[in-house]
């Protein structure tokens, strides 16, 4: 998960059926909805339906920042204030939390995740997020026992600077756990992954391929492939094998049911889903109640299909809303790929990746600039983000939009240059933060000069960039 977090910007995390009110609200921007003088009513009506009392509430209002007890009605805070004031509003249907002193905060935001896709992968691949490259081989060989020989088996959530063996995953080492079909194992970072010979054999990769435009096939040191693949691989196995079972709509909804239940219960009331291919699944789980967080849905396979129907960024309601066209510029800081002006420490001769050139990507922000998106390119280099600025910048000259809210995803490496330039355009960075604890052993890699400008959140506060 991304971080980006901010306070929540309207009440409701809980679920919600279709057409129903909220089940349950404790996130939201308080001063949105009452005068915080004292205690105040918003939505009028006898009793609320939920009152928090004995709490720590930090309100994110300057003119009252903090209370001990609220009320919720129809899902929007009915009050706020002292407990003694808000006890007395609690009716018989009224449901009484005693927070005995907690701290209760408006909801996060996440700014930049992908639950859709990690919901169905917790139901449909293998989570190989071990420590050892023992465990994720037993892991795999549990699925292929249980698969058809030539079908895929496929994990998710490795990290190989994780691993104890001090060392990553190797096709060998899955040919060991999967040696009668086709197998890989995706980094969690989500742009590498490590597949076994019986995949590299059957696509025809070996010493003598090249590498596909935007992509990486990494080689020993007697050029035969380690089966890690970075980047633009992934058509390289297309035909091979044989697929698992497509996923069920249902499979879908279920996926995003669970993904977003968890969020919900670690205080994230909404997030910005970076990467959405059908809308299905989220509509799904709205309807029948089990979507729990609020989503912002950043466009991929469904952007065409929107723009000739015209619907554009902000349609939709405060549970699902259409956000910004998603683009990849560039590689990815976890792993090591991302497009840079300096190379890699170790690596002369390696800058990263670029997954989009300056025409593709020129090309694509015009059309969805003109045709009223907002726009969201991953851009984690400072390469690839003074790109991405060129675009956002000559749209502004040739075709300006008041607060067009541009986003540039992760916004990882940045300069003086770069800051001044994103605070001019209006541009919004969407970066990191829990990349610095979680990934904190692979920044060796990009060395203590880049490491200066990583991850620039007071930076980007000094330059006033929202």
């Amino acid at each position: 998960m991304s971080a980006a977090f901010a306070a929540g910007l309207s009440t409701g995390c809980g679920g919600r059926g279709g057409g129903g009110a909220p089940t349950q609200a404790v996130g939201g921007s308080i001063a949105d909805e009452l005068n915080l003088a004292g205690i105040s009513h918003a939505t009028g009506g006898p009793e609320p339906d939920l009152v928090v009392l004995n709490a720590r509430i930090y309100t994110v209002e300057p003119a009252q920042p903090t209370a001990e007890a609220f009320a919720v009605k129809h899902g929007r805070f009915s009050a706020i204030g002292s407990t003694d004031d808000v006890r007395n509003l609690v009716g018989s249907g009224t449901e009484v939390i005693d927070a005995e002193g907690m701290t209760v905060t408006p909801g996060f935001i996440d700014a930049h995740s992908h639950p859709a896709g990690a919901g169905l992968n917790e139901l449909t691949n293998v989570n190989v997020n071990f420590r050892t490259i023992a465990e994720i081989q037993q892991a795999m060989a549990a699925r292929a026992a249980d698969t058809p020989p030539g079908t895929w088996v496929n994990g998710f959530m490795y990290d190989d600077t994780k691993l104890e063996d001090g060392r990553p995953v190797n096709r060998y080492d899955l040919d060991a756990a999967v040696p009668n079909g086709p197998a890989s194992i995706r980094h969690r970072g989500g742009h590498t992954g490590v597949y076994n010979s019986w995949a590299l054999e059957a696509a025809g990769i070996d010493s003598e391929t090249p590498d596909p435009q935007g992509g990486h096939i990494v080689k020993d040191e007697n050029g035969l492939p380690t089966g890690l693949m970075q980047e633009r691989t992934g058509g390289l196995f297309s035909g091979v094998g044989e697929s698992r079972p497509p996923a069920t709509d249902e499979m879908r909804r279920d996926g995003v049911a669970i993904i977003t239940q968890k969020m919900s219960a670690a205080g994230l009331t909404s997030f910005h889903d970076a990467g959405v291919g059908s809308v299905t699944a989220y509509d799904d789980a709205y309807r029948e109640g089990m979507l729990h967080c609020r989503v912002y849905m950043l466009l991929r396979g469904a952007y065409a299909r929107m723009r000739n129907a015209g619907v554009r960024t902000g349609f939709g309601d405060e549970w699902l809303r259409v956000g910004a066209v998603k683009m990849g510029a560039d590689g990815s800081a976890s792993e090591r790929t991302m497009r840079m002006s300096t190379p890699f420490i170790g690596r002369p001769d390696d800058y990263g990746i670029l997954t989009m050139d300056q025409d593709e990507i020129h090309e694509r922000v015009e059309e969805a600039h003109r045709a009223g998106f907002q726009i969201g390119i991953h851009a984690n280099g400072d390469v690839t983000i003074d790109m991405v600025l060129n675009a956002y910048e000559r749209m502004q000259r040739e075709f300006p939009r008041a607060d067009s809210r541009h986003r540039i995803e992760h916004c990882s490496l940045v300069n003086d240059n770069l800051l001044a330039r994103i605070k001019a355009v209006g541009a919004i960075p969407t970066p990191f933060y829990t990349y610095v604890h979680y990934h904190g052993n692979k920044w060796v890699e990009y060395g203590e000069e880049k490491m200066k400008m990583m991850f620039a959140h007071r930076s980007f506060l000094d330059y006033d960039i929202p």
